[in-house]
């Protein structure tokens, strides 16, 4: 999920009560992306020449906002978050000129839990009986209908990545951000591959039945056996198992039991800065031995605030974990 903070929350629903409907204008208009430093025209040319010569995917996205849409039993600054709604047309059409050749595009699995507990994210509350496979299902809809629109092509295999570039469309690879509307039934996982769904992050803001969050207190202190059984159906499907958000403990459970390769899609590690999301230089090491990705930066956020930032991030992680 983008980076929610209670002051971003909080100046909206003030912006809110002062300006009234003018206040959700303000805050979804689109704005001047900081860079951090200059660039030639030259240097631009040559990476627009690059993007036009070799794919480029975003391993974790949430295009346009998709997951708000229809959601319901949302808490108060999290419901103000959900009423600037979604934008999907636009952002694919940013991605889309800016040579973006595919992304993953998440569904947040806990979101209708979810509060801002200090400055950050946290569940505040359980779901309703039903309630995360109901979730579940509703933003899986809203994202199928991306495909339906013509608006983007669906990934399920790795060349449908070279598909999407040919046709002059965004591929979408539908991903879940939190194994939570599981409920721990890994026969759900093939109902999800049914969907289109080739990945899902097994922990988000939730400890869930499948383990425990970075962000949270030890609860099951590992990779559970119903995680393990999840774990082992993706990889008999082809799906991608995403550890980020996950502890230590339950990403190492989750790399050592999976016979493929895992990926972390948004984490960095301990370094220049600390962060409870951060994760050790072993375990992004232990990913990257087997055969797995660690997508470490983010564009802003968590200590950086333009592209300057994150090209000094993804410089640290390359010095951990190496390019490939």
């Amino acid at each position: 999920m983008a980076i929610l903070t209670r002051r971003r929350v909080l100046t909206g629903l003030g912006a809110a009560v002062v300006a009234g409907g003018g206040a959700t204008w303000w805050l979804a208009r689109p704005r001047p992306a900081p860079i951090g430093f200059s660039t030639t025209a030259q240097e631009l040319a040559a990476a627009r020449d690059l993007l036009a010569r070799y794919p480029s995917v975003d391993a974790h996205a949430h295009p346009g906002r998709s997951f708000v849409d229809g959601a319901q039993n949302l808490s108060g600054l999290v419901w103000v978050y959900a009423k600037l709604g979604s934008f999907e047309e636009k952002t694919i059409a940013d991605m889309r000129s800016g040579g973006l050749s595919a992304a993953a595009f998440a569904a947040v699995s806990d979101f209708q839990t979810l509060g801002l507990e200090g400055e950050g994210l946290a569940a505040i509350r359980p779901f309703e009986p039903g309630e995360a496979w109901a979730s579940y299902q509703r933003q899986i809809t809203r994202l199928q209908s991306l495909v339906t629109r013509g608006l983007v092509l669906p990934i399920r295999t790795v060349a449908d990545i070279a598909s999407a570039r040919a046709a002059g469309k965004v591929g979408a690879l539908l991903a879940v951000e939190g194994g939570d509307f599981l409920e721990g039934k890994p026969e759900r996982v093939t109902q999800a591959f049914a969907d289109g769904v080739r990945s899902i992050t097994l922990m988000h803001y939730r400890t869930n039945e499948l383990g425990d969050i970075i962000t949270g207190v030890r609860v099951h202190g590992r990779l559970t056996d119903q995680g393990r059984a999840v774990v082992r159906e993706m990889n008999r499907l082809g799906m991608l198992v995403d550890v980020a958000h996950a502890s230590e403990a339950t990403a190492q459970d989750a790399v050592e039991t999976s016979s493929r390769p895992v990926m972390a899609s948004h984490v960095h590690v301990h370094g220049m800065a600390r962060h409870p999301r951060f994760i050790t230089a072993d375990l992004a090491r232990t990913i990257a031995r087997k055969g797995g990705g660690v997508v470490g930066a983010w564009p802003a956020g968590i200590g950086i605030t333009d592209l300057k930032g994150y090209v000094d991030r993804s410089l640290e992680l390359v010095d951990v974990v190496g390019i490939d």
